[in-house]
């Protein structure tokens, strides 16, 4: 997990932290993340449409795909951002945040097992 101080988009924190992925690996983002394949080639983003060229039915049914992954992973970061450890200001000690935040995940992962 990668944290700073103040607000920074999710992307410009990944591209900061150099962070390489496994090229294996498929991330699917969604339209917040243009410009990941500089930097990770087996990414998929949905389609955007505009006014001159609107989305056809095979670009839906992409996008609904895509999204019907990713949903999963949106719900964990709810689930996570209940506790407002996310998504409020951190008032306390930054040395525990880590500490913190990780026993959250425990208790995400406890919660979800099958």
């Amino acid at each position: 997990m990668f944290c700073c101080n103040g607000k920074k988009h999710d992307f410009r924190l990944f591209v900061e932290s150099k962070i390489g992925m496994v090229e294996k690996i498929q991330a699917e983002t969604d339209t917040g993340f243009i410009g990941i394949h500089k930097y990770h080639k087996n990414s998929q983003l949905p389609r955007k449409s505009s006014k001159k060229r609107p989305l056809t039915k095979e670009d839906k049914l992409y996008n609904r795909r895509i999204s019907s992954e990713r949903i999963t992973n949106e719900h964990v970061i709810g689930f996570v951002k209940r506790f407002k450890i996310l998504s409020e200001r951190y008032r306390n000690r930054r040395k525990r945040f880590g500490l913190r935040f990780n026993l959250l995940a425990g208790i995400c992962n406890f919660d979800l097992r099958p």
